[in-house]
């Protein structure tokens, strides 16, 4: 069994990514899946985001352990996430087995205005500081992350539940943009596999983000032609079935070897 463990991006938590574990489970049936929420999110919405990456890598870590839950670990992460990630996998490589990496953006691989394309400026600080209706605000997210998601209206009433269930504080949404934007990846690949995934149509993080880095790293790299930044979202299989495809290369060179 491959013990998997999925982290989201700012301000989502591990309800949004809805039926996806499922799906992933069905194309990995060894996988075992466990989802776990960033500080200042989800179930631990009460607690104060850590304002650099590394202690959100730390935080993880603790509640894995808390769990009983040794490593190795198998990650897979998007946007915010994603640097949690790499973070965890350049300073503990000896607990992450691989690492797939969704629309990420990391420094020093890309300028600012890839890593948050600038048209979004103003509705993110406006959302960050102002806030507004819960179902404005997701519907405002929604917008921005997805183009193929078949049913928006019910996954909208599903996020402003989650986001009234359990609030993200406003303060909590400018640490974690602090931490992301303080944020500095290794300039070396910290692990031997990994996988980065990115969508071609994501009009939140430049795609160029996630080609600059598998070209720096060497890693392998697979785009979706048509998805927005929440590649799990639109197109869950998708990204099952290239995971699989790739540990099935990775287990086919070792064997070579």
């Amino acid at each position: 069994m491959s013990q998997w463990v999925f982290l989201r991006g700012l301000s989502r938590d591990s309800r949004h990514w809805g039926d996806f574990p499922d799906t992933f489970r069905q194309v990995l049936p060894d996988a075992t899946v466990l989802a776990i929420d960033l500080p200042g999110n989800g179930s631990l919405h009460a607690t104060d985001s850590p304002t650099t990456v590394e202690q959100m890598a730390e935080f993880c870590r603790a509640q894995l352990a808390q769990r009983g839950l040794a490593p190795p670990y198998r990650l897979l992460a998007m946007s915010l996430g994603a640097m949690v990630a790499v973070d965890w996998a350049s300073r503990h490589p000896e607990e992450i087995d691989a690492c797939v990496l969704i629309n990420t953006s990391l420094h020093p691989f890309s300028p600012f205005y890839h890593r948050l394309r600038p048209k979004n400026y103003p509705v993110l600080l406006k959302l960050a500081l102002f806030g507004g209706g819960d179902r404005a605000w997701d519907a405002t997210i929604l917008r921005l992350t997805s183009h193929l998601v078949r049913s928006p209206a019910t996954v909208l009433e599903r996020w402003t539940a989650y986001r009234q269930a359990c609030p993200v504080a406003r303060r909590n949404v400018l640490r974690q943009l602090l931490a992301a934007a303080r944020y500095r990846a290794p300039l070396a690949r910290p692990l031997t596999r990994v996988l980065v995934l990115s969508s071609a149509r994501d009009t939140l993080v430049d795609a160029r983000c996630s080609q600059q880095l598998a070209a720096r790293w060497q890693a392998q790299l697979a785009e979706h032609p048509a998805a927005g930044h929440d590649l799990p979202l639109d197109d869950g299989p998708w990204v099952a079935q290239r995971v699989k495809r790739w540990l099935a290369e990775d287990t086919s060179r070792r064997g070579q070897r």
